[in-house]
């Protein structure tokens, strides 16, 4: 049960229904990480707009959805690492054991998408003073400075959508429940 109201559009400020209602039809159902960011308007459209926007970064799919379930797993989010998790696999089409290593913070296959982990983890360690050499390694693998800006991006996002379900407590929606995924599993 979630620590927060889980709104509907029915239920919740004028200012969030219309979020909630276009939340509900781009998933075919109401992630209860939105029902409850409408609880407070303004984190709903922050998420929300944030989200669009870091969809249009120079990231791919597949990086971007990286960077999120390495910062949900660093973060112990397991409703948006279930929930990336099922955009990775669904939509970036990534393969089962890569993104178990994703989740796992484990050494990856893909050495594009291991140096976006390893770089994510490193910004969210130093809040973003990373060492020289981490961005060195980050532009070896063929990464710019406008990517390593978008990683900061897509952690930003995260954070939001991490610390919002931790405080919530938002039980993952039956949807999500084959990418369910138990912080004491891994040590990140």
């Amino acid at each position: 049960m979630s620590r927060l109201p889980l709104l509907t559009p029915n239920s919740a400020p004028e200012a969030s229904r219309p979020y909630l209602e276009r939340a509900q039809a781009a998933n075919g159902f109401l992630p209860n990480l939105v029902a409850s960011l409408a609880n407070a308007p303004t984190a709903l459209e922050t998420y929300l707009t944030v989200a669009e926007i870091n969809g249009r970064s120079g990231l791919t799919l597949a990086e971007r959805e990286t960077v999120q379930i390495t910062a949900a797993a660093i973060h112990g989010c397991g409703f948006c690492v279930a929930g990336h998790t099922a955009v990775a696999l669904k939509k970036a089409q990534l393969d089962a054991p890569l993104v178990e290593a994703i989740r796992a913070q484990r050494t990856l296959t893909d050495t594009r998408l291991n140096a976006v982990a390893v770089f994510t983890r490193a910004v969210i360690a130093t809040r973003g003073a990373v060492a020289d050499e981490a961005l060195s390694a980050f532009h070896a693998a063929g990464f710019s400075d406008a990517n390593a800006l978008e990683v900061v991006l897509g952690v930003s996002l995260a954070t939001l959508c991490n610390f919002a379900n931790n405080l919530a407590q938002n039980p993952l929606n039956p949807e999500l429940a084959a990418y369910r995924w138990d912080a004491g599993q891994f040590a990140a």
